[in-house]
Order: structure tokens, then C-alpha cells, then sequence
């Protein structure tokens, strides 16, 4: 059963740029080639030469029915099934007979050839609506000769295969596209802002996430005005950058943000903090709010590196206690000073790839502990994660998503491959918007995994020189003393369009 809102918001119709209304009209035009490094060029034979693709009006183009398939792959974005809405009008306006396949549970649902043909009333029941729940999703990862050879089976007979996910899941769009006899296109997809470069200026989903969390940092922040007597950790999701941390700041202005990128060492953060609270109680406040990225401890050097040699030792060795035995005096005091929890998640839990799971390490009551064995305060501690990434897609996600589903259906039917879609000028009106297309290979680096080097997607991190950036530093000293904080409230759609269609402040 729908909420009132939500019904309400099956109705909107997203603004999308011109150029994306009529696909019949509209054609890809190749650009300039992408200079590649000869490893990863040998990597992709079949696609290293593909050039950025821009988008073209032409005169009308004849219609040919297509078949495609779509898959949902790792986490939540709000706005994925406006990507599902645009690629099905999108392949409607190009042949009234095409079909569109949803794979079941993402990558797992491809592999096992779980499908589901997608319908009007299907796709008309969650327009502009939060969630992956429509088809679902998963992080299984394609990568064994088994897994790319059930995955040519289960797509045989398509003509395109649409991957909605993040870096990894392009990643394995890239190798899909060397692979099978099809179309294999990218989508951009993940909350936590790092899959970006010049062309890809932002990930879909970071909005809407960005501003749930900013509510509930400015609840926060009022709270602990009225109050006055606890300071607040907040932990916000970002594994590998500190995108969401930056935007939430801008928004809300906490009196400290920390910016994993600034890579201050461990005895740098803590004394930052304890000097903060010293400060404030000598005009009188015992209250704050601090923000940090959960991928905060990973940026510290001196546990960079005892991460770094720990996942080297820990892909050789079969017993995961065997690998202190391998670590210098230096650090193995770090180690043995951390939390004793701490301790088993760098040695016990590791992700896919066999690398600490940094997420789950509970990074703010880490910090916490080192602060109160300094000075007494009164402190609660929070993560904001899950709570951003099915919502209700802001305005600007559901045009970005719809826009970015509309491309995909043409992307398909002028057989691109191996390309992420991309859409520029996102910080304009939609009208103004300049979809594209570039190779994923493109945007790949060599990183460890599991002990080895493996060609990635490599992760945006936040760019110390940018506006967006520059604007904070500029402006967070002033935050620390003066309560400066600001309310954003909930997503809006409906009323002035400076309340309803803002963009990221990033942007």
C-alpha cells in the first residue's frame, strides 16, 4: 500500500535534456580516442580503442526492435528505477515491440539466468520511487571462467546488457563487453560520490542520500543546541572517499568535519578533537558535532600502512594469527594499542577481494575511546548509512536517472560497448544537460586485490584543490566556536524550484 507521497510521486514527470525526448531524431557520434596505458590496453583488446560518444540530433531514424537485459548490482541508489523507467520508454520510442528483461538479484540473477520480463505496469509502479526492490540486486562479482560463460549463456539472444552499479560493477561491464557478442553499457551508480572523473561529474544517488543524511545532521545539531550536553559523533558512509562528509558539511556546518583525504596522522585527529572541546568549554559549551567518512581510519598513514602489510601478509598466510609474526616492532605496537575489536576485524573479516572490511570497522567509537582517555565529555555516537540509500529520489536524481535510462536505450540500439554513460553540465537546468558516453577502460587503474594486481575502476577521491573543497576550508574554522549550524529539513518536491530541484553543493 502506497503512502499519499508516494503516489504522488508516480506522477512526476523529470525534465530531461532535449536532445533525450525523441530517440528516433537522435544518434552517437564518436569523439576523440582515449589514450590508454599499454597494460590496460592489452587488457581490453576488443574495446581500448573506443572513443567518447557524444549525442547528435539527426533526422529521424528508423526503428528496429531490441532486446534488452537490466541488472541492479551492490547497493542502493535512490533513483535506479527511473534508469529502469527511461530505458523502457526509451526502448518503446525506438520499436513499440521491444522488450526489456530485468535480471533477477543483479550479477547472482545472471549468472543463474533468473530473469523477468519487464512490463508497463511493472515499470508504472515504481517511477520515481526509492529502492531496488523491483528486480533487487546483489555483489556477487562475475570473474570465473564459470561465471562469463553462464553469463554468455543467459544473455544469448540479446541485444544489449545494461549494468547499473558502481566502480566494480563497471569494472566487470568492461570485461563483459570483451567477452560477449552484445552491447555491455555502464550506469553509474553509488552514493558514496567516487566514481567520477571529467566526464562522469557525479554518481546518481549521492543527492538524495547526501540530503537524508543532512536532515538528520541538522535534527542533530538542534538537538544538541537545546540540550547542550552531549557531543555527537557522526559517522557517515563513504568506504573509500569523503564525498558525502564534504557535501554533509556544506550543508549542515558542524563544528568539525573530518576530511580523510587531508591524511592527518592518528595523534593529528585526536588532539583536533580534544583541542575542539576545550575550546568550546571555554566560552561555555559542552555540546558539538563531529562528522567523519567511514573510510576515515583507512587515510590515517600510520594504520594505512599497517592495513596495506597486513593484507599482503594475510593473502599468503592460512592462519590469519600467523601474519603478526610477520610485522616490525613499529607495527605491531600500533596494532596491539588499537581496541581489541578492532583488532580482530583487521585480521578476521575480510571483504571479496580479501581485504579488510574497513566499513565495519566502527570508526567513531574508535575515536571516541582515544578522546575520553584524554578529557570527560558526555558523547553519543551515530552512523548514517542505510538510511540514505533507498529513499525517495530528490528531483535531481530522478531526472539525472531517467535521463541516464533514456540514453542507455540508445546507447543499446547504436551497439555501443564497453562504455559508462554519462551525463555533464549537471550543476544546470536539464535543458542544458550534455549526455555522452566513454569508454570504461578509460577510467581503469592496477590495484591490489587478494595479494595481486587487478585492472579497476579507480576511485575518485575528494580533490583537495576543488571549489567544493575550497569553500570549506575557508569557512569551517568559523564553525568550530559559533554554532553555525543549519537545518536543510527533509527532501522537498513539491514548491519553489530553488526548495525542489537543487543540486549537489558539490557541484
Amino acid at each position: 500500500m502506497l503512502s499519499f507521497l508516494q503516489e504522488k510521486r508516480l506522477a512526476y514527470k523529470p525534465a530531461i535534456p532535449p536532445i533525450l525526448e525523441d530517440l528516433s531524431r537522435a544518434i552517437l557520434v564518436p569523439g576523440a580516442a582515449s589514450a590508454l596505458p599499454e597494460p590496460i590496453a592489452k587488457l581490453f583488446p576488443k574495446t581500448h580503442s573506443a572513443r567518447r560518444l557524444a549525442i547528435q540530433q539527426e533526422a529521424e531514424q528508423p526503428g528496429r526492435k531490441l532486446t534488452v537485459g537490466v541488472l541492479f548490482s551492490g547497493g542502493p541508489a535512490p533513483g535506479g528505477h527511473n534508469v529502469l523507467a527511461g530505458l523502457f520508454d526509451g526502448l518503446a520510442q525506438i520499436h513499440p515491440e521491444s522488450t526489456l528483461i530485468g535480471f533477477l538479484d543483479g550479477p547472482k540473477g545472471l549468472i543463474e539466468n533468473r530473469r523477468k520480463i519487464l512490463t508497463a505496469s511493472d515499470i508504472g509502479s515504481v517511477r520515481n520511487q526509492g529502492g531496488f526492490d523491483l528486480i533487487g540486486s546483489s555483489r556477487v562479482k562475475i570473474e570465473t571462467p564459470e561465471h562469463f560463460e553462464a553469463a554468455a549463456k543467459a544473455t544469448s539472444g540479446l541485444d544489449a546488457l545494461i549494468i547499473i552499479g558502481g566502480d566494480d560493477s563497471n569494472t566487470n561491464a568492461a570485461f563483459l563487453a570483451e567477452i560477449l557478442p552484445l552491447s555491455v553499457i555502464g550506469v553509474p551508480k553509488t552514493i558514496d560520490g567516487d566514481l567520477r572523473s571529467s566526464e562522469i561529474e557525479i554518481s546518481f544517488g549521492f543527492d538524495s542520500a547526501c540530503k537524508t543524511y543532512a536532515e538528520m545532521i541538522g535534527n542533530i545539531e538542534r538537538d544538541a543546541l537545546s540540550t547542550k550536553k552531549y557531543y555527537h559523533f557522526i559517522k557517515l558512509m563513504g568506504r573509500s572517499a569523503s564525498h558525502i562528509a564534504l557535501e554533509c558539511a556544506l550543508a549542515t556546518q558542524p563544528n568539525l568535519t573530518l576530511i580523510g583525504e587531508e591524511k592527518q596522522s592518528l595523534s593529528q585527529i585526536v588532539s583536533q578533537i580534544v583541542t575542539l572541546i576545550e575550546q568550546r568549554k571555554q566560552t561555555g559549551k559542552e555540546y558539538g558535532v563531529i562528522l567523519l567518512p567511514e573510510g576515515l581510519i583507512e587515510f590515517i598513514p600510520e594504520i594505512r600502512s599497517l592495513i596495506s602489510l597486513l593484507n599482503q601478509l594475510l593473502a599468503k598466510e592460512s592462519k590469519p594469527e600467523l601474519a603478526l609474526d610477520n610485522l616490525g616492532d613499529e607495527h605491531r605496537a600500533l596494532f596491539f594499542s588499537l581496541p581489541e575489536k578492532i583488532q580482530k576485524q583487521l585480521l578476521f573479516e575480510r571483504d571479496p577481494h580479501g581485504n579488510i572490511q574497513v566499513s565495519k570497522i566502527e570508526t567513531e567509537q574508535f575515536l571516541l575511546e582515544l578522546v575520553l582517555k584524554q578529557i570527560n565529555i558526555s558523547t553519543a555516537a551515530h552512523f548514517f548509512g542505510y538510511e540514505g540509500r533507498s529513499c525517495l529520489p530528490t528531483n535531481f536524481d530522478a531526472n539525472y536517472c531517467y535521463a541516464l535510462g533514456k540514453l542507455a536505450a540508445l546507447a543499446a540500439r547504436e551497439k555501443a560497448t564497453g562504455v559508462i554513460l554519462a551525463i555533464r553540465r549537471l550543476n544546470r537546468s536539464p535543458s542544458e544537460w550534455e549526455p555522452t558516453a566513454v569508454p570504461i577502460a578509460s577510467l581503469m587503474h592496477f590495484e591490489t586485490r587478494s595479494g595481486k594486481e587487478k585492472a579497476v575502476i579507480a576511485k575518485t577521491l575528494v580533490d583537495l584543490q576543488s571549489p567544493a573543497y575550497g569553500r570549506f576550508a575557508r569557512e569551517r574554522d568559523a564553525w568550530k566556536l559559533d554554532d553555525a549550524y543549519r537545518m536543510p529539513g527533509p527532501i522537498q518536491f513539491f514548491g519553489p524550484s530553488d526548495l525542489t530541484d537543487s543540486v549537489p553543493l558539490i557541484l
